[in-house]
């Protein structure tokens, strides 16, 4: 019985099944690595409130929202906008806004809304939140 032991090596190893096992981690692993090069990118995006100042009590709020709305971009999706009273009867035009922040530079994008000088008199953000 105490030669049946010694021909027994518990701690041994077999060359193929190491073979087969490291074979296995391999495919493992590059089926992994294909799933998640298959995820789609999270993009990053940022809610944005601005506040559209005109001139004056006369400018026409209608039209100064119209021509901000014609702004279009890959990446920006315009949201709700509503007039807020300022004071001596002016009010201002506060829109949101969507950008995806790798396609949309905020700071293109206010200049791009102060260059309608006639309605226009300058831009401020309210509120940046990241999504």
């Amino acid at each position: 019985a105490k030669a049946d032991d010694d021909d027994l090596d518990l701690f041994g190893s077999d060359e193929e099944e190491d073979a087969e096992a490291a074979r296995v981690r391999e495919e493992r692993l590059k089926a992994y690595s294909d799933k998640k090069s298959k995820k789609p990118a999270l993009i990053a995006k940022s809610s944005i409130v601005l506040d559209v100042k005109p001139w004056d009590d006369e400018t026409d709020m209608k039209a100064m929202e119209d021509k901000v709305r014609t702004i279009v971009k890959d990446g920006l999706v315009w949201g709700a906008s509503k007039l807020v009273p300022v004071g001596y009867g002016i009010k201002k035009l506060q829109i949101m806004c969507v950008v995806e922040d790798e396609k949309v530079s905020v700071d293109d994008l206010t200049d791009e809304i102060t260059a309608f000088e006639d309605y226009v008199q300058s831009v401020d953000i309210a509120a940046f939140n990241k999504i």
